[in-house]
Parts: structure tokens; sequence; C-alpha cells
């Protein structure tokens, strides 16, 4: 009887301390922790010390019981509630808290313990009396049934505050949503993330157990998505979220963005790039350098789990994936514009551009205009990989009819040389050797390759602006300007050119960390890391944006091809993974 006492004065006096600590001064729902911890605290106390110990009223010890199983999850409540205000808690706050919250939880294991049907009538003589005497009788009819409901309803409660708490502290399962992990996690497969060791945090705090885990290269981790807000407002509303979600058996989500649409929040994905590297990802091959190998290297490991082609995958496997991103055809192509490029000779097509830029002058009606009117024909999104061909027939009229159009069509086609010294500097720049070095234009591959799909694009715009020109002075029809086997050619030339450049964010990614402006190198920094998702071609991972904005292929070229881009590397750091992807669970297909 003296433990049980003991147990009770020692929780409750933490208990108000706790509610105290509560206390806010700020004009918002912060205000609400204290009455609402205090509240609780007095309850408590009502019925633990004065209905209890000094009264002896054990009719209070189900209520009593039932109180301190939810004690808990209120002051967790409480806790959040004063942290979802405009301002901030002190740190030394949250951590007094904090521990005060841990030590009240042992203290209410210690009393329900204490407090078990079977044990606690035979803590007090007196009360084990009363209890033979007073038996309680079965309940019959409405009373019964609504007993039954309400202790429905507590299970609930107590199960949904309980799971919050395992998943903050301990475990959470996650379900893959996307194919952007095939074909290590195909949708719907689940997987569990132990937290304990990954250094989880008191909600809308800093305040927690350290992180024990090391990342490396080819763990798959589940992580915050960076790429949305971690402010209070929008934790709060995560918070708020996961607790309908699950009081709800998972019918209503509200973790959405400013739009309403679903977060992509928690992702999984897998670790490529460590802390101290600098990457690429150029042809499918992830390259990397440190600080003390300059030279950048293949990734051995990453060909092992970058999948490309999912046509080649068994065939039970290609049965439950949705989405294949590439047809064979299609995978055919990317491989033939990459050979393509790598041996385009820039010389021949510094050649063949001042070639045509004669023949188009020679065509066009228009006359001179002035060099500021001449930049200012097209913007930037009209020069597009995919608007300069869809638009073609347009642009050529107008650059045929217009003054300045064989002026821009000059600049379109041969600044890109001259802004490398002109034509006698080409012979310099290769693909051939490292990945890195002065014999690439821009010094790396990723630059040298969209430099050159830049080159391979005006030159299939260019052919196909001059054969329609030629064909257009000999007064041919549209019809058979269109069915010339040479335009024909070209035309399918550039289609298949176009659809690559517009998949490419999906298979590269430029030197990143990006090096400074003096041309050195910089690194992932300490406690760091980059995410890919393996299937490359079908994930929206930490190289990309959400939004498409249009870049040059070749930024020094001022009148460079166009493409519709979402490439924005950034790293994760370490305090937002959540854990390793430890046990993956795979439900039989139901095809």
């Amino acid at each position: 009887m003296k433990s049980l006492e003991i147990y009770f004065y020692l929780n409750l006096a933490l208990s108000f301390v706790f509610s105290f600590l509560c206390l806010s001064f700020h004009a918002d729902i912060s205000l609400l922790a204290f009455p609402l911890a205090l509240a609780f605290t007095g309850v408590l106390f009502y019925f633990s010390i004065i209905r209890l110990l000094k009264k002896n009223t054990i009719s209070s010890i189900g209520i009593i019981r039932r109180l301190f199983q939810y004690q808990p999850f209120v002051y967790i409540t409480a806790f959040v509630v004063q942290r979802s205000g405009k301002f901030p808690m002190p740190y030394v706050l949250d951590l007094i808290s904090a521990l005060l919250w841990v030590v009240i939880l042992i203290l209410t294991f210690c009393l329900l313990y204490k407090l078990n049907e079977k044990r606690v009538y035979a803590l007090n003589p007196a009360w084990e009396k009363e209890h033979k005497k007073d038996m309680p009788k079965a309940l019959t009819g409405s009373k019964k049934i609504g007993k039954e409901v309400a202790e429905w309803v507590d299970a609930i409660i107590q199960a949904v505050f309980t799971i919050l708490l395992l998943n903050i502290f301990i475990f959470q399962l996650y379900e893959i949503p996307s194919e952007s992990m095939v074909p290590a996690y195909l949708v719907k497969d689940r997987v569990v993330v132990f937290k304990t060791l990954a250094g989880p945090k008191f909600p809308l705090s800093e305040v927690g157990l350290p992180c024990v885990n090391k990342y490396k290269r080819g763990d798959i981790v589940v992580f915050r998505n960076p790429h949305y807000s971690n402010d209070r407002k929008s934790e709060v509303k995560t918070i708020l979220s996961q607790f309908v979600y699950m009081i709800t058996l998972t019918k209503v989500n509200l973790n959405t963005d400013e739009n309403g649409e679903l977060k992509s929040d928690p992702l999984v994905k897998r670790v490529v790039g460590e802390s101290g590297e600098q990457l690429m990802l150029m042809d499918g091959v992830l390259y990397a350098r440190t600080k003390s190998d300059s030279d950048s290297h293949p990734v051995k490991e990453d060909a092992s789990w970058a999948a490309w082609d999912l046509n080649t995958l068994p065939a039970k496997e290609k049965a439950r994936v949705q989405t294949i991103p590439l047809s064979p055809q299609q995978v055919t192509a990317t491989l033939e514009i990459e050979e393509e490029r790598r041996s385009l000779n820039l010389e021949t097509a510094a050649l063949e551009c001042r070639d045509l830029s004669r023949k188009f002058a020679a065509l066009c009606q228009g006359g001179k205009a002035a060099e500021e009117e001449v930049l200012n024909m097209y913007t930037q999104k009209e020069l597009t990989c995919n608007a300069l061909f869809t638009s073609l027939d347009s642009i050529t009229f107008t650059l045929l009819s217009s003054n300045g159009g064989a002026q821009w069509f000059e600049h379109f086609m041969t600044d890109w040389y001259k802004t490398l010294g002109g034509m006698s500097a080409l012979s310099s720049y290769t693909e051939e050797g490292k990945v890195t070095g002065s014999h690439l234009v821009g010094g790396d591959l990723y630059t040298d390759a969209s430099f050159r799909l830049n080159v391979m694009t005006k030159l299939l715009f260019g052919r196909l602006v001059v054969r329609a020109s030629e064909l257009l002075a000999k007064q041919t029809s549209h019809y058979e300007i269109v069915s010339d086997s040479l335009y024909q050619e070209n035309i399918a030339k550039a289609e298949k050119l176009v659809n690559y450049i517009l998949r490419m964010d999906q298979r590269n990614m430029p030197v990143f960390p990006a090096n400074d402006q003096n041309g050195n190198a910089s690194y992932i920094p300490e406690g760091f890391f980059m995410l890919m998702g393996d299937n490359r071609y079908n994930s929206l991972d930490m190289r990309h944006s959400y939004s498409f904005n249009p870049r040059s292929l070749y930024e020094k070229d001022p009148f460079s091809v166009q493409y519709w881009s979402n490439m924005e590397p950034q790293y994760v750091g370490k305090n937002r993974i959540l854990g390793k992807a430890s046990l993956k669970f795979r439900f039989p297909s139901l095809k």
C-alpha cells in the first residue's frame, strides 16, 4: 500500500510540474495546453488522492485506472498543442518537458501494474473486504450494449494514440505509393522502418533520441520529403492528419499541399551519394569523385540496382509493373541518340551549320533589321525543342518573309561555335577520355553532352527549314513538302531526338554539388546524402523539383535550344531520414 501511495504522489507532483511548464503567454492555440494538462491532473488528483486514498472509495479504482491509461496521451497532446502556436518553445523547456513526460510514462506503467484488477484490492484489507461484499452485478439490455460500445470506442482511441507513439519512437509501416523503386519495391508493397536508431524526435521539437544509424550507399531509407515546407504550421497539419487517418481507419487523409493534392511524404529512396562526394549521372552511369581523388569514376554498385530498361524484368515481376517507361524501340532509340552524340564531329557540324545559313540567306525575301530586333524575334518558350518542330511551318514562313529573318537564322545556326573561340577551336573538344577536363565543353561530360544535343537539334532544324524553303521557292505545295523523302527523314530524326531530350532529366544529372564560381569542386557536406529511386525513368527524386521551366541546353549560346526541365538536385540531411527500410511485405497479385 505504501508503494502505491508513493507512486501516486510522485506521479501527481511531476504532473503538476509538467502542467505548469505548459503555460503559454502567446495569443494562439498554445494557450490551450496549460488548461488541458492542469484540468486532467486535477481530475487525477481528485479521484486518486481524495476519493481513493482519503475516503477509501474503491468504486473510483476503475476510473483511476482508465485515467492513468490516458495520462501519457493527454500530456503528449498538451506538449504538441503548446508547440502548435506561432512561436517555438525554448530548447531547454522542450528538454525538461520531454524528460518529465518519459518519467511520468514510467510511473504510469508502475501504477497500472499496481492498479490491476487482480492486485489492487489485496493492497488494503479494507478495500478487499468491501470489494468482496459489493461485487459488481452483470449488466443487461441497453446498459450492456452501451458499456460495450463505450469500451470499443475507448479501445479504438487508445489504440490510435498507442500506434502514434509507436510510429514516432519505435517503428512505422509504410505503403509504397509509386513505382520509383521498381524492381526492389512495387506499388502497394509494405515496408517496416525501425525509427529508434534513427534519432526520433518529440513532435515539433528538436528533443529526442540520438541517431545511431550509419547510412551508406545502397541503403534504402524512408525520409521526409524536402520539397515540402517543414514549418510549424505544416508539421501540425501532418500530425493532425496522421491522427485523423488512423481514427477513420485510413479513410480520410488530410495531409495535402497548398493545392489540395495529397503529399508525397514521406518518400522511399536509395542512398546513392555519400558525404564528401561530388556526383554526376550521365547516360545512366553514376560517377563520383572525392577530395582525395579528383578523377570521376563510375560507381559500380549503382549499376546493380539502377533500373533503366524494365522490359528485361522476369515475366512474373514485369506483370506486376503498372508502367513501363520505355518500350524496347524507345530504349534502342535512346542508345542510338547517345551514340550519335558521342560520335558527333563538331568541325563537320559547324561547316554544315554555316553552309545552311548561307543557303537560307539566299532564299530569304526579307531585308535587314536592327540587331536588338533580331535578338527578340523569339522567346525562350518558342525555342523549346518540341516547339521548334511543331511550329516549323510558321517559323519557316516568318523567317523567310520578315526583316532580320536571315540574320536570326545565322545567329541560331552559328553562334554556338563562336562561343568556343570559332572553328579552329572545335577540334580540341571530344567525349573520348575522362568525364571531366578541358577536352569537354564546360569541363564535364554532362555539360558537353547537352552542348552536343543543342548542336544536333540545330542541325536538324536547319536542314528542315532550308529544305522547306527550297521547295517553297519552287512553288511546291504544303502536301508535297511534308511528303518529301528528305524532309520526312529529318522529321523522323527530330522526333526521336526531341523525345530523348524531353526525358533526359530522368536519365542524367549534372555535376552535383555544382562547382563554385572559380571552377573548384564542391562536395556533399557531412551528414548529408544524395537519394534516388531505382526506377530512374519513373522516379521524381532528389534530382528534381516539382515544377518545369524552360532551360538552355547550352547556357553560353545566346540562341540555345531550350527544353522543359525540372532538374534541381538537392541532398538530404540525416535529420530528415526516418530510418532504413528493414522488412518488406508483398501480397500476392490478384491478376
